[in-house]
């Protein structure tokens, strides 16, 4: 005969949680090991932080301190709180929450955590369970736990974010000295971390775009009249094509043709291979100036081809 797991109020195995509950957990703490991907040992009670006093200090296999935080309840701020701030007050890199009702929000700052910082964050939930008369027992359930696959996530956005920020400084420098020049893009202000920046080139479904890549930039014309368009597009693209040879005259060099075939859209540019936004700073102002110049022959090269467009 199989019998049944009924779950018991937690408050009727450990009336009180720290003086119950974190005694209990303290005298078998190698409980935890069994979930866990490394060791506790040594837990010490109510160990001071400050003004302010950790439920439990273990040790990790290497001797370095855990905190370990219980709550017989619902997870809230104050805990989350107080865990960050016990970690940096005894110096821990790895902390246990152990909660009986994690809510959403918690699980995901404690995932969020675990990808962002280099402390490892483990959030448990806690049941006391028995079957038919049996004594109660403990069940720990792992919610959150640090993954290798969590700290590259974590990498990866913290890449984007850095690179979001370049982009947009990046932007800001080279529209400042657009505009000393021409008032192309002058009152655009790029999406930020966009490594585009786009203004209407006259007729609807062209537009000028300067295009900045990790090492290397382009100025073009892009051509794209929406959805069930591409032999629209294609048939402009071809009337600009006839004029190849007068419109790079005008621009000073060669420009590069693309077609796109089997795309909706074409377009018209140069690309620029000095530099990206990957550069040093240092080298920004030159890449800029030669993005503006491109920019400006490529405006004059193709507008009298662009107005003589009927739509």
């Amino acid at each position: 005969m199989i019998g049944r797991i009924t779950r018991v109020p937690l408050r009727d195995v450990w009336k009180h949680e720290a003086k119950d509950f974190t005694k209990w957990l303290q005298d078998n703490i190698d409980v935890l090991n069994e979930m866990l991907d490394f060791e506790v040992t040594r837990a010490d009670t109510e160990q001071p932080a400050g003004d302010f006093y950790v439920d439990l200090v273990a040790r990790d296999d290497e001797g370095n301190p855990v905190v370990i935080e219980n709550q017989l309840g619902k997870s809230d701020n104050d805990h989350l709180g107080k865990i960050i701030t016990y970690m940096t007050a005894v110096e821990a890199n790895k902390a246990i929450w152990i909660v009986a009702d994690p809510r959403p929000e918690h699980i995901k700052a404690v995932a969020w955590l675990n990808e962002s910082i280099e402390p490892s964050f483990y959030l448990m939930k806690i049941e006391a369970v028995k079957i038919g008369d049996s004594s109660p027992a403990l069940l720990l359930t792992p919610i959150v736990w640090p993954t290798e696959e969590g700290r590259n996530v974590g990498t990866t956005k913290k890449q984007m974010a850095e690179t979001d920020i370049l982009l947009d400084e990046f932007w800001k420098g080279l529209l400042e000295r657009a505009r000393k020049r021409t008032k192309l893009h002058a009152n655009i202000r790029p999406h930020p971390g966009s490594s585009w920046s786009s203004t209407g080139a006259g007729k609807s479904g062209l537009s000028l775009n300067y295009l900045i890549r990790q090492t290397w930039a382009m100025v073009d014309l892009y051509i794209d009249r929406g959805k069930d368009a591409e032999e629209e597009n294609k048939k402009i693209f071809d009337e600009f094509s006839e004029k190849k040879a007068e419109i790079e005259r005008a621009f000073g060099e060669p420009l590069e043709w693309l077609r796109l075939e089997g795309k909706r859209a074409c377009r018209i540019g140069k690309k620029i291979e000095i530099g990206g936004y990957r550069d040093p700073k240092e080298k920004w102002p030159e890449i800029q100036d030669k993005m503006v110049d491109a920019m400006i022959r490529l405006d004059q090269a193709l507008r009298p081809y662009i107005e003589r467009l009927r739509t």
